[in-house]
């Protein structure tokens, strides 16, 4: 059984999914679960509250149980190599997460990777770059992936703020 919530964001609105063993999905799109779906505030409220407190710039990490069951062993060894090893206001490039992954996967695979995060923001694929530029960016709400990646790295302080970035919401 999974229980749902969602969030407005300066980056648009945001759902949760989170199953009895931890958050399993965030999406900035209704949340697709093949599993019964139960009304349990108690099990998404802290999940909401940590991102709120993220987007208000309180949080610079999360501490929520993550459910990895829907990633494979692989996907699951570099998200949490990622979730662990790049800290909020840094960023690394696909080819440095893939040498911190132990070198099991090129650097095109991780962008594989990340593209396929289940729990984007949570576990920071956004906070993984090309060499030569940011790199692609899945989450967002259609075709401002990039323009999202590029806000939540200005309001981590890993890439300096733009002329007009608003930090109440996502105009660049």
């Amino acid at each position: 059984m999974i229980a749902v919530g969602s969030l407005e964001t300066p980056v648009g609105r945001l759902h949760v999914a989170v199953t009895d063993v931890g958050l399993v999905g965030v999406s900035w799109g209704e949340p697709r679960v093949d599993l019964p779906v139960v009304d349990d505030p108690a099990r998404v409220e802290p999940v909401l509250t940590q991102l709120a407190e993220y987007f208000k710039g309180e949080r610079t990490r999360f501490d929520v149980a993550i459910d990895w069951r829907l990633t494979s062993s692989v996907q699951r060894e570099v998200l949490r190599t990622l979730y662990s090893t790049v800290d909020y206001g840094s960023a690394v490039t696909y080819g440095q997460l893939a040498t911190r992954s132990g070198d099991r996967v090129p650097a095109r695979g991780i962008g594989s990777i990340m593209g396929s995060n289940p729990v984007p923001i949570v576990v920071p694929c956004h906070r993984v770059v090309a060499g030569d530029g940011l790199g692609g960016y899945s989450g967002g709400s259609g075709r401002d992936g990039l323009a999202v990646k590029q806000w939540l790295l200005i309001l981590e302080g890993a890439l300096p703020p733009t002329l007009g970035w608003d930090p109440e919401r996502l105009e660049l």
